[in-house]
């Protein structure tokens, strides 16, 4: 066997059983990249800390043999990530499309609709609670 070949079999074998790389631990590396920029901007050596404490984290977390326990960790992770990233995505959306529509919350349930700007005044009907309201667009 080559060298090449035996330090893959060593490593399979060593990661066999072992949860490997999740959204957790890959944003424990981008936030320890993150600090680790910060504090060579700042020169405050907190941030250099927390940047080695992250990273060390995402190793232990990658490297764990408790798999149940790391994706538990994980599962909590994005119930937290999700709805934010959710919310920046439509914030996103509106801004990108707010030279053709006109974005406004119904004033009974708050869900967010959209008209076409430039329709003047019309009635409109949540489609989720069914309330009808007059807005101009």
């Amino acid at each position: 066997m080559k060298f090449w070949d035996k330090l893959k079999s060593g490593m399979t074998n060593f990661m066999s059983g072992r949860s490997g790389a999740d959204q957790l631990s890959l944003m424990l590396v981008y936030g320890a990249l993150f600090l680790n920029i910060l504090m060579a901007i700042t020169r405050l050596s907190l941030f250099g800390t927390l940047g080695f404490a992250c990273l060390i984290w995402a190793i232990f977390r990658m490297f764990s043999r408790n798999t149940q326990k790391r994706y538990a960790e994980n599962a909590a992770f994005l119930a937290w990530v999700r709805p934010r990233l959710k919310s920046a995505k439509q914030w996103f959306i509106r801004l990108k499309n707010s030279r053709q529509y006109c974005y406004f919350k119904c004033p009974q349930c708050k869900t967010l609709m959209r008209l076409p700007r430039k329709v003047g005044e019309v009635n409109v009907t949540c489609k989720h609670c069914g309330h009808t309201f007059s807005k101009k667009a």
